[in-house]
């Protein structure tokens, strides 16, 4: 997917600010981009959430794994259970743990 960012001149210092840290990361400017808003987006919420927003599963998934998670009687984490249940790759519930991962300490 291509995305074309328009900025005027006074958006300049933030542009600058981006260039630095994808210089400090050794990443690139489009990467950093993403990676800000992956967090303000992102930040806070919890697995289910996460796999939601990346189109993975349903609300309505999360909340039967949720459910199956309280009534059995040896914890077992969520993103195992969606994977169980095939609702989910296991791929995506890596990445998910990944973005949730980067961002636990803000909450």
């Amino acid at each position: 997917m291509q995305v074309t960012l328009y900025y005027s001149g006074e958006d300049r210092y933030l542009l600058e600010l981006v260039d630095q840290l994808a210089e400090q990361q050794r990443k690139s400017r489009s990467a950093v981009i993403m990676s800000i808003l992956e967090e303000y987006f992102e930040r806070g919420k919890r697995l289910g959430e996460i796999l939601v927003d990346m189109g993975a599963v349903s609300v309505r998934e999360v909340e039967e794994a949720l459910a199956e998670q309280r009534a059995g009687g040896r914890p077992r984490k969520l993103g195992e259970i969606l994977v169980e249940k095939g609702s989910v790759q296991d791929e995506l519930v890596r990445r998910a743990l990944v973005v949730q991962g980067r961002y636990a300490g803000a909450r």
